[in-house]
């Protein structure tokens, strides 16, 4: 089905952005994570990566054009699709605009009278007076996800004087859906923070200062962003009020930071590209080429700023024998103190961005979706010969999972009413097929999503799924890698569980819920023997799947299950 792609917001003040440069045009063939276009901004020029696959059905403007946020930028879908329906809504909606840019035209005017004096500290009890998102040294909390609207600073990788190079990671910001790195898109020094490592800040709210020491008005720009008289201390700590002035010690300062600058260079002859809190310094497209060519980038030599690797440290990347050992590191339990005797003890947690994410995601599902449930149990001695044998052969390791996986990507072909989703007015039946593994992470659950399943290996679902549990477990998996399921498989055999039901992943309306397989007593040909039995529990919509639906969807698994070689055909 073919789907709009929209003009991104990719900086904090963005409103339109210019098409730089068209990497493909319409027709072409373009693959997930390929480079469609590059977009200039307010503040730089970036790549935009598609997240889905397919074929390039329409540009929205040509290479120099202008487009708003949100407005029509490409349509991705398959060859000879109708998109006419597309281009119609999109067009509808451009047309409904005129009077909003007006509106929004005699606003920006008047700002701009205002801000025509110099900025000055509000008087107590005025409300903010200066639009701050027009300031240079201002960088506002991006909207890092769709859904997103406030972030958690996870850490600070600068501190408050630290010298910042435009494409530095100045913080770890966490999401309601993962924790991300934020670069900075100018030069200078970082001379204000908004909030403490663990503190919250809404989105467009003020994140940081970024400008020239001794030259910004740190206390002016933080009063209007709060719209009041609050005073804050500058980079040297310096007394309220004096942040805009230059700081007699300013020699020294210097000196100083000569000294700073002096040993990040010796730093950054290390081959390693470590900071000292062990992350490694990479682009996202350094990090990406790396991750497709199998490169580990603790061996690359970064050539960038900071010894940032860039692509094309990758590109010009050498392997070479290491002989240094790899230390494994086991965490060490948990000391759990207990309560006094005779006295109540608890401890209290603030909630995490993505358990609030979570929370509101379950409630959704568990209270609109009318769940029911069918377990069946399934007869796993095949399953269990035939993985066997391709492990024998296969270069990544094949898990029950994967086997699971693979049988429901076939069995969802033969009744697509289980690939389906509730539209309120309508239901939208699936022709791809999208399977979501739940995977456990410390602070909840996260379900990337194995694309185009159906048309798959064992052993490329058996990689993927691998490389998507790795990058969950370090925070590191991307919007693109966890949207679109059609269908959900949430598996706790691994944990010893016989038997449990889930809530339905939406927009899905099915969801499988898979136990571990056990060796029972079965009866096979009058004869009681040992068999390998696992019970699989399918959660469905009932507004969506009935039970004669779901029950037929679950009798062709079992029969792929039963017989793996079925998956050939």
């Amino acid at each position: 089905m073919a789907e709009a792609i929209l003009m991104p917001r990719l900086s904090d003040t963005m409103t339109e952005g210019v098409v730089a440069e068209w990497h493909k045009k319409v027709g072409d063939t373009v693959k997930k994570g390929e480079l469609l276009a590059e977009i200039e901004t307010d503040k730089a020029t970036m790549e935009l990566e598609s997240y889905k696959d397919g074929t390039l059905l329409h540009i929205g403007t040509d290479k120099g054009g202008k487009l708003q946020v949100n407005d029509l930028l490409a349509v991705i879908g398959r060859p000879g699709e109708d998109i006419s329906g597309i281009l119609k809504n999109k067009t509808q909606e451009t047309s409904d605009k005129p009077q909003e840019k007006k509106q929004a035209a005699n606003k920006q005017q008047v700002k701009e009278e205002k801000q025509q004096t110099t900025i000055t500290q509000p008087a107590p009890g005025n409300k903010q007076s200066t639009d701050i998102s027009k300031m240079e040294e201002v960088v506002l909390m991006p909207r890092l996800s769709d859904t997103m609207t406030e972030g958690v600073i996870a850490s600070w990788q600068k501190k408050i004087g630290d010298t910042v190079k435009k494409g530095e990671v100045i913080a770890e910001i966490e999401t309601d859906k993962a924790t991300m790195e934020l670069e900075s898109y100018k030069n200078g020094t970082l001379v204000y923070i908004g909030a403490k490592p663990g503190e919250k800040i809404a989105v467009n709210e003020l994140l940081c200062i970024i400008g020239e020491k001794g030259k910004v008005d740190v206390d002016a720009i933080v009063a209007a962003a709060k719209g009041g008289g609050t005073k804050v201390q500058g980079v040297s700590d310096l007394p309220a009020g004096q942040a805009g002035k230059a700081p007699e010690t300013e020699p020294k300062q210097k000196e100083q930071e000569k000294l700073k600058e002096e040993k990040a260079t010796e730093n950054e002859t290390t081959e390693i590209s470590l900071q000292e809190n062990g992350r490694i310094k990479a682009s996202p497209l350094a990090k990406r080429l790396a991750a497709e060519k199998g490169i580990d980038l603790r061996k690359v030599h970064g050539s960038g700023d900071g010894g940032r690797i860039t692509k094309e440290d990758i590109d010009n990347f050498k392997p070479e024998i290491s002989t240094q050992k790899s230390e494994e590191k086991t965490e060490s339990s948990k000391y759990i103190p207990a309560a006094p005797v005779g006295e109540e003890s608890f401890e209290e947690f603030p909630v995490s961005q993505m358990r609030k994410a979570i929370a509101k995601r379950l409630v959704e599902s568990k209270f609109t979706a009318p769940h029911f449930y069918l377990t069946m149990s399934i007869d796993m001695d095949k399953a269990v010969d035939s993985r066997a044998k391709l492990n024998e052969t296969s270069p990544v390791k094949i898990s029950f999972n994967d086997i699971v996986l693979k049988a429901c990507a076939i069995a969802l072909r033969q009744h697509p009413a289980v690939n389906s989703s509730w539209l309120g007015d309508k239901i939208r039946s699936n022709h791809h097929i999208h399977i979501g593994v739940a995977v456990a992470v410390e602070e909840g659950l996260l379900v990337p999503v194995v694309r185009f399943a159906d048309t798959k290996s064992l052993s490329q679902i058996a990689k993927e799924v691998k490389e998507f549990a790795q990058k969950a477990k370090e925070k590191k998996l991307q919007p693109k890698d966890w949207e679109g399921n059609t269908f959900t498989i949430s598996n706790l055999g691994m944990f010893g569980i016989d038997q449990f039901t889930g809530i339905i992943n939406p927009p899905d309306s099915c969801l499988l819920a898979v136990g571990a397989i056990q060796q029972i007593p079965v009866v096979k040909n009058g004869e009681i023997k040992i068999g390998n039995v696992m019970k699989v529990t399918m959660s469905c919509d009932h507004r969506v799947v009935d039970g004669a639906k779901g029950s037929a969807f679950l009798q062709t698994l079992k029969e792929l299950l039963e017989e793996p070689l079925r998956m050939l055909v």
